[in-house]
């Protein structure tokens, strides 16, 4: 019998307890739960002793950083949720081509979804998230009910129908309602990160201090790199309590995920590491020898003539294939020499040699060198007007077309393309789960098209409705993520039209993906609470407004396979087959499905195949399915809905 997939997102509370029970085996236990099952705990007594090198009696006093329902909010973390992002072609560009996502939804909830297929695959996350002002607004998370049912019956939806409520000052809970709502949304990035992954935040001075404790807490201390000042422009006199100082800048922090993490254009001691490469970041140095005995008397064995081949390929010994061949110059009238013997230069094809077609240079890897224990970043303080708030309502002004700002306070692109391009790699994946104006998605487009880099972004924004009243809502904008869709369109045609010999290939599109309920009948998830007549009325599991395409982008959350996969759709015998990342994972939603189009399947030996549960055309077709895979693709994971 086939087994079914897990629709629910990870439980990450489980995942734990397999962890520590691998760790320290003596302190899981077993107990009942709330639906009567047994399940594994931790036996938290018996774990404080194991970490502790003296004897653990009663609560003592320590270093920690909490708030009120700080606990809810771990939780809020690790629970599982039954939802599921739903594809909208007619709102994407390039559905089919794209590597970038626009995902709309609650961004805790979104980050529950990605965490399984993207656990440790997104380099770079930058977030801009509210800063707590006094005139913000906050998210409320709660989980035991759906997003719809908490907000309608706890009163917490504005006038506007938004899920987000004014946190004001007057609030007895100002800093806690804000720190949980931003803790477990750090926390699920964390696990996103790649580990030689960073994240920025901007943040003001109300919150910042609170955001560096938590920071620290869920990255750690040692993985701080720096607290950056940003002049957000002219700034403004404080107009309440005793501040007497104009507050014309914010900050933005910085953290990597582990000590793997190498930035770009940053000092390091005197050198600057800034070029890289798939080995790393790395700088330049001479391959030709100086000094008092760099001449080939001195040094007969490292004169030798190196051979360039017709593709450009190095080589000490390749003389028949060479077009061109490199000495030493010469020295004060004498023959020079090389700083490395042939075969220290021919290590790894030349993994350390440079040649820009007239000199030879040595490559010097940060991560070999010894500058790497003297690794400081610069403290940048970005004063540039560039960088100012006036810059990017400017530039959003201009993209859109409007006078007048569709959006408070836009992040400008220079500042964005600054943080994307500290990270040495030019092909990474860049989350911003605040995206507001979409300007980070904007500047990934930008840079790419400055430099030739393949970087992708993932997009994820709250629908928040625009009032009436505001220049968005008069511009035809409904709400926010109708403003961000339409800025990306706009900027990468425009980005295209200036630069046209260089982004033939540039990747301006966008898939558009919206969280929404589970594709799956409640019965799926309860089937206790049904009775089995009632079991009877739902003859498949699937909701009926569900299409194939829905279907298969649930699977692809579930199957480790990137939200922006090549998607192929072939035909086998009459049925739709779903062929996505080249064979990582095939689909089949059709009924009346037969040996003949799983035999096929099994053949291309895919890594996940998925099916309905109703699919198979009859009962042998269910009894032969597991043969036809044990014969032809037993390594094939197989899944039904």
């Amino acid at each position: 019998m086939m087994e079914h997939l897990n629709m629910q997102s990870m439980d990450k509370v489980a995942a734990n307890v397999a962890k520590i029970r691998e760790l320290f085996p003596n302190c899981v236990t077993e107990r009942i739960n709330n639906e009567g099952k047994l399940e594994h705990a931790i036996d938290f007594d018996m774990l404080k002793q194991e970490l502790s090198d003296h004897v653990v009696d009663g609560l003592q006093e320590r270093y920690q950083f909490t708030w009120p329902d700080k606990r809810k909010a771990i939780l809020a973390a690790n629970a599982p949720i039954n939802k599921t992002l739903r594809p909208c072609r007619e709102e994407s560009v390039d559905f089919d081509n794209t590597e970038n996502l626009y995902i709309e939804g609650d961004n805790l909830e979104v980050l529950k979804l990605l965490q399984e297929t993207y656990l440790g695959k997104v380099k770079m996350i930058y977030i801009d998230p509210p800063y707590n002002t006094g005139n913000d607004f906050v998210y409320n998370d709660d989980f035991k009910q759906s997003s719809d049912e908490y907000v309608e019956n706890s009163g917490q939806l504005d006038d506007e129908g938004n899920r987000i409520v004014a946190n004001t000052e007057s609030n007895g809970r100002f800093h806690t309602d804000w720190l949980n709502m931003i803790y477990p949304r750090l926390k699920i990035a964390k696990d996103i990160l790649d580990n030689d992954g960073i994240i920025f935040i901007s943040i003001n001075d109300k919150e910042q201090e609170n955001l560096k404790k938590i920071c620290d807490e869920i990255f750690g201390n040692s993985n701080f790199i720096a607290c950056i000042p940003r002049k957000t422009g002219a700034g403004n006199a404080a107009a309440r309590g005793n501040a007497i100082l104009r507050k014309p800048f914010d900050y933005i922090l910085l953290y990597k995920k582990s000590d793997s993490c190498i930035l770009r254009r940053k000092l390091v001691g005197q050198y600057e590491y800034k070029y890289s490469d798939d080995y790393g970041a790395y700088r330049l140095g001479q391959y030709q020898a100086t000094g008092s005995d760099a001449t080939r008397d001195a040094r007969p064995s490292l004169y030798y003539p190196i051979y360039v081949d017709k593709n450009g390929k190095l080589s000490t010994v390749h003389k028949e294939d060479a077009v061109k061949t490199i000495l030493p110059k010469k020295i004060k009238g004498e023959d020079g020499r090389w700083m490395w013997k042939p075969d220290k230069f021919n290590q790894d094809n030349n993994k350390y040699i440079y040649y820009d077609g007239e000199r030879l240079y040595r490559k010097i890897y940060y991560d070999e060198s010894k500058e790497q224990n003297k690794y400081q970043v610069e403290q940048a303080w970005l004063d540039g007007s560039i960088y100012q708030n006036a810059a990017g309502t400017k530039e959003l002004g201009a993209i859109m077309n409007s006078e007048n700002a569709v959006f408070s306070n836009p992040k400008p692109v220079d500042l964005i393309k600054w943080c994307v391009n500290l990270h040495f790699k030019n092909d990474v994946t860049v989350l911003d789960f605040f995206s507001g104006s979409a300007t980070t998605a904007h500047a990934v487009m930008q840079l790419n098209a400055e430099n030739g880099g393949k970087r992708k972004f993932i997009m994820v924004q709250l629908p928040e409705v625009c009032a009436e009243n505001t220049e968005a809502y008069k511009a035809g904008y409904k709400n926010i993520c109708e403003i961000g869709k339409e800025r990306i369109r706009r900027a990468g045609q425009k980005i295209k039209e200036e630069n046209p010999l260089t982004t033939q290939d540039l990747d301006i599109g966008f898939r558009v993906l919206k969280c929404d309920s589970s594709n799956m009948e409640d019965v799926y998830f309860t089937p206790k609470e049904y009775m089995d007549k009632q079991q009877s009325l739902f003859i498949d599991n699937i909701k009926k407004d569900r299409s194939d395409e829905d279907l298969l982008f649930d699977a692809m959350l579930k199957l480790d396979t990137p939200l922006s996969s090549k998607i192929e759709k072939i035909s086998i015998a009459g049925k739709t087959v779903y062929n996505v990342a080249q064979g990582h994972l095939m689909a089949c939603f059709d009924k009346n499905v037969t040996d003949e189009v799983i035999t096929a399947i099994a053949k291309e030996m895919p890594s996940y195949f998925v099916m309905r549960d109703s699919s198979q055309a009859d009962d042998s077709v269910a009894i032969n399915f597991e043969q036809i895979f044990n014969t032809y693709s037993p390594q094939t994971v197989r899944r039904v809905l």
